[in-house]
């Protein structure tokens, strides 16, 4: 069951984090959406982060969305999972679709966007857009431009920028066509935290 209005979810300010500490601080400043990308886990500590990050959400305005590990986001309760095309030629998105989970699907290229399509996903995800350090990628930076075509492409599916974007960029990645742009570096890698944060939720507030 898609989300109940794909046009909110994920909101324009979509962080990206590893740790319980981050979703902590992030859900206490506000944030609307933040994914939980930690890698390398276990079944036994990936169900336990995801439950650690659900219990620090709840009664917030929060969404949390559990990256990669469907079955701790199926049996830990949560509403949101984001897969990589790796994960996704792996998933049961019968079980992940019976558990009323939203569905995010990262995009390099026409045959991974064709693959993500025939999930029927909740958001699409192209990346990186411009040059990332984060994690070694096979894919060389997108550009600008391609969030144009890939918004072309998708139609009403709300479609995510992720990649080396800053702050400094995000109208420009808007005017192209993204409804949502996910951020790491420029959040927790920035001197001020918080501050950036505060200067990206200006911009969600702008959206609403």
């Amino acid at each position: 069951m898609p989300y109940p209005d794909r046009h909110a979810y994920p909101d324009p300010f979509y962080p990206v984090v590893d740790s319980i500490k981050w979703v902590e601080r992030l859900t206490k400043l506000g944030v609307g959406t933040i994914q939980l990308r930690a890698k390398d886990l276990d079944d036994a500590e990936a169900l336990q982060i995801v439950t650690d990050a659900l219990a620090v959400t709840k009664g917030t305005g929060t969404k949390l969305v559990v990256n990669d590990y469907w079955r701790a986001a199926i049996v830990a309760g949560a509403e949101h999972l984001h897969l990589g095309q790796e994960d996704l030629a792996d998933a049961d998105l019968a079980e992940i679709r019976k558990a009323r989970l939203t569905l995010g699907v990262s995009t390099h290229d026409d045959a991974e966007l064709d693959a993500a399509l025939a999930a029927k996903p909740d958001y699409v995800a192209l990346g990186p857009i411009f040059f990332t350090t984060l994690k070694s990628m096979r894919f060389a930076p997108q550009g600008i431009p391609k969030i144009t075509e890939w918004k072309k492409r998708i139609g009403a599916i709300p479609l995510v920028a992720i990649g080396g974007i800053k702050f400094e960029h995000a109208a420009e990645i808007f005017a192209a066509g993204a409804d949502s742009i996910a951020v790491v570096s420029d959040v927790t890698q920035n001197a001020d935290p918080d501050a950036r944060v505060r200067q990206w939720l200006g911009i969600r507030a702008e959206a609403a």
